[in-house]
């Protein structure tokens, strides 16, 4: 498909600096499938093909980090058997796309109450974690069982709880101490937010780190989401003046 001024090419968006960590929150799918009459499962089963050419896509843009929404805390309030499918969907995805992630030299990382998930879950996460630990390329953080208030909820009771054997002094408790304590120690905040399906809001996603994030919403549901998406939505972020609440 040839390239127009709202379609960049990889090669063009290629041309600026690409974002470090993009975040994506991966809306739509049982909409998806809704409007075609089929089960909502059959939504989330074909949203594989956008998380395929998302991981290839930040892949060949040389992101570092990308993080995808893929299950929260609230999801967990579904049918049982929605549940129930979106874990072997995952663990299906996890098996099945892990040679292909080893070969594009990525490594795996989780955020959320991971504890949570059942354990055959857990079993399969851990072990693509090992298969992909030596990858030197882009990390792909999945947010399971994953919520916004909930990590910040956690990482205060840590310190809490440091606090009561190492007696902080009040002034140590500051940002970089929060930050040290979130799911997400030692990963850039994200630059740039991409949400599916139209939807403004955050749902819960993030809620510290994208404090200077840029968003980029689509109406394009999950399933439908592609590379031309993800390089859309880089070229509008290179676009941008980000001030980070100074002035120009």
């Amino acid at each position: 498909m040839t390239a127009t001024a709202t379609q960049p090419t990889l090669e063009q968006v290629l041309r600026l600096p690409v974002p470090a960590h993009i975040a994506i929150i991966m809306d739509g799918n049982g909409r998806w499938a809704q409007r075609r009459g089929m089960p909502r499962l059959m939504g989330h089963r074909a949203g594989l093909r956008a998380v395929r050419e998302a991981v290839e896509g930040c892949v060949a843009l040389g992101v570092k980090v990308l993080t995808l929404y893929t299950f929260s805390l609230e999801n967990w309030d579904r049918g049982p058997r929605e549940v129930r499918g979106l874990m072997r969907i995952l663990e299906q995805v996890l098996t099945d796309e892990r040679e292909d992630l080893k070969k594009s030299n990525v490594t795996l990382r989780t955020i959320g109450r991971v504890d949570l998930l059942p354990e055959q879950s857990r079993a399969v996460l851990d072990e693509t974690k090992r298969y992909l630990a030596d990858g030197t390329g882009m990390t792909l953080v999945l947010a399971l069982s994953y919520g916004g208030r909930a990590e910040i909820v956690d990482a205060v009771r840590r310190i809490v709880q440091a606090d009561r054997k190492k007696r902080l002094p009040l002034a140590r408790i500051d940002e970089e101490l929060l930050s040290s304590e979130l799911d997400t120690d030692g990963l850039p905040d994200p630059d740039l937010l991409i949400r599916t399906s139209g939807e403004l809001r955050v749902s819960n996603f993030l809620l510290w780190q994208l404090a200077y994030a840029e968003f980029w919403v689509t109406d394009t549901l999950w399933p439908d989401f592609r590379s031309k998406h993800l390089y859309q939505a880089v070229h509008d972020f290179q676009h941008r003046s980000r001030r980070f609440g100074r002035t120009g």
